[in-house]
């Protein structure tokens, strides 16, 4: 060999070499550019056993007295339930349509994601993922909804990881309650109610397929807005059921004869004026967590006292409004008061239309239905029910220098010297505001705000005849005391139970004692009075002891009736809102006292069976 091939031969090999390790030390670099991104990537995952404390955004429920459920309260409307509780066939529309490899891979399917990169080649695009419904709870749990390398790394290490330490159901589970469904649906038992109005175990199989094709694309297959998609994608689960033996031909075929839900089914809330009042309180106290850890809240409304309530308002405002023009409204609050639990409320004629509370927001001058505070302070200053005293014109000084102030009867009449169960039974005005000016109004004052008036009252001799603005609750509170000198706080609930059925909060009657037992009993017979003989005599229909005071204000712009029997205490408000008179001779007696007695006539047998303190 010459000395030429020799050195031909040794700059050959030399190249190789120099080949070799510019190659190898290529791989390093790359490899190690892949190992630091990957541990870049996996360095930061998430703590796999925080599933174990997994608890979702959840729907809190409110329950009325007689356990039945009258609203929820959400964010996203969400009702756990467990995997075991998800009916099997229901399971299966899922598997079938988003993995139906789920129970034989180990959270990633690497068969799926060769398919749908093959699909996404063809395509030259991408047309198919290749997520199972592991990696898709692992996304919704703890990642970003990006579309990055190191997203969909993490997604399949976090899968993989959620396999390790979970059961296939128990994964399922969390999936389904995890999804979004659209229409502001989040879980399957949500789904349920709002598509069907139906609890997830009540599902048949078109409904739970029609569940199924959704979570891909919410709005795009909503049967509410694109029906024809949701029928076609609806088709293409059942197919996939039927191919995967998951149903039988007949199964299928009954489920493609189902229709489709033609409007979701949005809970309206039972008892809406209370609602309100109850979701106010209870977002004061607890704030967003009220709509979003699942309490479960157990309120003191009575739901067939509650419909009474609507019914006797709609039928009370509906004889007043032949009479008069149309735009009346009125309002009706119920209170045990032995425990201070609302039983009814009724704000208004639509809460729907209009959700100004009138029971609980609404100042109006409660005319005559004031007066028995005037009475209650004549007692307590050592007067009696038979004690007299005169009805007769009088007159007062005016709120202007010279000016003159003449309160007068409703009739007109004057009955000399009457007792004062007389004057309270006849709503003597006259006789009331002699009264008051004997006694003190800022006595009576004092007696109100002691008894439960919290609003603002003049001290004037004309608040003797309700000329300051009350709200009805005020006065049916207050009112609790003339039943047995005790009274109580209104109570919108009575307890509220985690997700998990541990009491969190228990509300106990709040009860003082302010009027003695023998002033009660003359209160009790005065008042018993203005029904047996007085301004509302027609609650002697009732049939059974009722105590209570009419009220009218002045051009006949507020109606009133207040009373009470052995359990409740209720009130009736009618009046526009406007403050323009509700029509010639609208009473207390003839508008409001008929809503009373209509819904006191629903009663009796609840009122036994309601709860027992």
């Amino acid at each position: 060999m010459s000395r030429l091939e020799q050195e031909l031969k040794r700059a050959e090999k030399a190249s190789k070499v120099k080949t070799a390790f510019i190659i190898v030390t290529a791989f390093s670099i790359i490899a190690g550019i892949i190992g630091g991104f990957l541990y870049w990537t996996l360095s930061d995952l998430p703590r796999i056993k925080a599933l174990e404390e997994y608890t979702p955004i959840e729907s809190s429920r409110i329950y009325s007295s007689d356990e039945k459920l009258i609203a929820e309260l959400y964010l996203e409307r969400r009702t756990f339930i467990p995997h075991y509780k998800i009916p099997d066939h229901v399971k299966k529309a899922f598997v079938s349509v988003e993995d139906i490899r789920f129970y034989s891979h180990p959270g990633v399917d690497f068969i799926g994601i060769m398919r749908a990169l093959w699909r996404d080649i063809k395509a030259r695009s991408i047309v198919e993922g290749g997520s199972t419904i592991t990696q898709q709870l692992a996304r919704m749990l703890f990642l970003k909804p990006d579309k990055s390398i190191k997203r969909k790394i993490k997604e399949a290490a976090i899968s993989i990881q959620i396999e390790k330490h979970y059961t296939k159901d128990e994964i399922l589970g969390l999936y389904l309650n995890q999804t979004y469904f659209g229409t502001r649906a989040y879980g399957i038992e949500a789904a349920a109610q709002t598509y069907f109005g139906t609890s997830v175990n009540e599902l048949t199989v078109g409904e739970a397929s029609l569940l199924a094709s959704l979570p891909k694309a919410p709005s795009l297959y909503s049967p509410f807005r694109n029906p024809d998609r949701a029928k076609e994608r609806r088709s293409i689960v059942l197919k996939q059921m039927l191919n995967h033996r998951f149903i039988t031909k007949a199964q299928y075929e009954e489920a493609e004869k189902e229709p489709l839900p033609r409007s979701p089914h949005f809970r309206k809330y039972e008892a809406p004026y209370f609602m309100e009042l109850l979701r106010q309180e209870l977002e004061a106290k607890y704030g967003i967590e009220i709509y979003t850890v699942g309490y479960r809240i157990q309120s003191t409304i009575d739901l067939k006292m509650q419909q009474a309530a609507e019914e006797a308002i709609r039928k009370g405002i509906g004889s007043i409004e032949k009479r008069v023009n149309p735009e009346v409204q009125a309002s009706l609050i119920a209170i045990d008061r032995r425990t201070g639990h609302i039983k009814a409320m009724v704000g208004g004629s639509d809460f729907w239309k209009n959700q100004f509370n009138r029971a609980t927001q609404a100042l109006r001058q409660p005319g005559s239905a004031f007066k028995p505070f005037v009475y209650i302070t004549a007692i307590e200053n050592g007067m009696k029910s038979a004690d007299h005293i005169i009805d007769s014109p009088i007159s007062f000084k005016g709120a202007r220098p010279g000016q003159l102030w003449s309160p007068k009867n409703y009739d007109g009449e004057y009955y000399g010297t009457v007792t004062l169960k007389i004057a309270l039974a006849k709503s003597l005005n006259a006789a009331t505001v002699r009264l008051a000016d004997s006694i003190g109004i800022k006595n009576v004052i004092e007696t109100a705000k002691r008894l439960g008036i919290k609003s603002e009252l003049q001290p004037y001799l004309p608040l003797a005849l309700g000329a300051s603005d009350i709200t009805l609750i005020e006065m049916v509170s207050a009112y609790s005391t003339f039943g047995a000198g005790q009274k109580v706080e209104p109570i919108s609930y009575e307890r509220i139970l985690n997700r998990d059925g541990m009491i969190i909060e228990e509300t106990k009657p709040v009860v003082k004692d302010l009027i003695s037992s023998e002033d009660v009993e003359e209160m009790r017979g005065m008042l018993r009075a203005v029904v047996e003989e007085g301004t509302a005599q027609k609650a002697k229909e009732l049939g059974r002891p009722i105590y209570g005071k009419t009220g009218t204000t002045n051009d006949y712009t507020d109606a009133w009736f207040i009373g009470f029997d052995d359990r409740l205490v209720v009130g009736v408000w009618v009046g526009r809102d406007d403050h323009t008179p509700i029509g010639n001779k609208e009473t207390g007696a003839r508008a409001a006292l008929p809503i009373w007695i209509e819904f006191m006539k629903k009663v009796p047998l609840q009122i036994l069976s309601a709860q027992n303190p």
